[in-house]
């Protein structure tokens, strides 16, 4: 048992040293003051001394002795009750205040690159909801450069992103590799049996709903193209990875996905998956402010990627 107590004091009355009465109802409990000291780890002459200085204080005896041990008198009875229920209701308190701490929901802000596949994003915070403490979630979203500004005033415990943070801006920030994914192909059914046949040369001059040029995907996809020498017919160049889905599925032309999220894809948006773009993988980071990430929402997140969705 551990307490932090000095003492009280009241307008119109005197002082009442709570170390003194602490160590009085320790010995009242344990019947001597030898065994005081052990539970207290004091030495005997300081327990002994600070007991006479709370009678001092009372002007009352406490204790009297009988044979080797101290029994006490009948104000330090009533001493005795007083402190054992004030000690009581400070047990009480400090159970309460931890009771709270537990069911607290736990706050976790995190910041979210626009350019991100939210069935993604939902995959990596999922975890942050399978722990023990209820956790509040406060998601922001934009550009990775408003992000990690807002990163390094604390505003926001996490960013996760699809690239790195630069080591060139003013932010210093720590990127966590959570893993990686090979990059799927997929449209909608008609379309998707055209093009696996003869995959990937198929995909030249084949409709395609892509992300713009801005985001890491639609580089990564780029350099694939100019690898295998095709070049798909670009319908449209989107940055919102909600809207490239509603666009694959109207049949408008393929698109691309992590490949940790196609079957999800496929199934919720009615596409088929042409192949994937093996040599192409998509990265994911977790950017924090500090080296080793503390925030216990983010070490559950992390994890979670590494051991399971990326594994």
């Amino acid at each position: 048992m551990e307490y932090s107590i000095c003492a009280i004091y009241t307008p119109g009355m005197e002082w009442l040293n709570y170390h003194h009465l602490l160590y009085f109802w320790t010995v009242a409990r344990e019947g001597t003051i030898a065994r005081a000291s052990e539970k207290l780890l004091l030495a005997p002459p300081t327990i002994s001394a600070q007991i006479k200085a709370l009678e001092a204080s009372l002007g009352e005896k406490l204790f009297e002795r009988r044979g080797r041990r101290l029994v006490l008198t009948d104000t330090g009875e009533m001493v005795y009750d007083y402190a054992n229920e004030m000690f009581s209701i400070g047990r009480e308190l400090l159970s309460a205040l931890r009771q709270e701490k537990r069911d607290r929901p736990l706050r976790f802000h995190v910041g979210i690159t626009d350019a991100l596949p939210k069935l993604v994003v939902h995959e990596l915070l999922r975890p942050a909801f399978e722990m023990d403490r209820p956790v509040q979630l406060i998601c922001r979203e934009g550009k990775i450069e408003a992000l990690l500004s807002e990163l390094a005033t604390h505003q926001l415990d996490v960013v996760l992103a699809d690239t790195p943070g630069s080591p060139l801006t003013a932010i210093k920030s720590f990127n966590h590799r959570l893993g990686g994914a090979t990059i799927a192909l997929l449209a909608e059914p008609k379309l998707a049996r055209r093009l696996k046949r003869e995959f990937p040369t198929s995909l030249d001059d084949a409709p395609a709903v892509l992300p713009t040029t801005n985001v890491a995907t639609r580089r990564a996809l780029d350099r694939w193209f100019t690898r295998i020498d095709v070049a798909p017919h670009i319908v449209a160049e989107v940055e919102d990875s909600a809207l490239i889905k509603v666009f694959a599925n109207q049949g408008l032309g393929f698109m691309a996905v992590p490949g940790v999220i196609a079957q999800a894809v496929c199934d919720r948006y009615d596409l088929k998956e042409v192949g994937q773009a093996e040599e192409c993988v998509e990265q994911f980071y977790a950017i924090t402010v500090e080296r080793r990430i503390k925030h216990p929402a983010a070490i559950a997140i992390t994890q979670a990627a590494r051991d399971r969705l990326f594994a």
